[in-house]
């Protein structure tokens, strides 16, 4: 079977960088604890190269807002289906608050097979 990858582009409020870090990490031990075989989160570093296409722009971040990249890898499509019915059904992820930290409804995400990599 081949490995299974969320992805997620997001833009964080700068001033949010630190409480986006604590749901980030409160939302990996979740994601970790059902399964999930990698979770990770970056924040943009050195992402707009002149003579190619712009992460912030992509993204579509904001004056005083950066970038986050971030992905879950799962053994399957079918396990990151079941781990995501379980992480939805935890009670714990319905204590984390995206309101005010960052603005959801801007965060694109999606699923992807693996193409190369273990």
């Amino acid at each position: 079977m081949e490995k299974y990858i969320d992805g997620f582009l997001l833009t964080v409020p700068k001033e949010n960088l630190e409480k986006y870090k604590e749901m980030a990490q409160h939302a990996q031990g979740i994601w970790l604890e059902h399964g999930a075989l990698d979770y990770r989160e970056g924040v943009a570093d050195d992402i707009d190269g002149e003579g190619f296409a712009s992460f912030s722009a992509a993204a579509g971040a904001r004056d005083g807002e950066t970038v986050v990249f971030a992905w879950i890898l799962y053994a399957s499509k079918a396990e990151r289906d079941r781990i995501n019915a379980k992480v939805m059904a935890d009670p714990r992820l319905a204590d984390m608050c995206c309101d005010g930290v960052f603005d959801v409804k801007r965060m694109c995400w999606g699923g992807f097979t693996s193409l190369i990599g273990k």
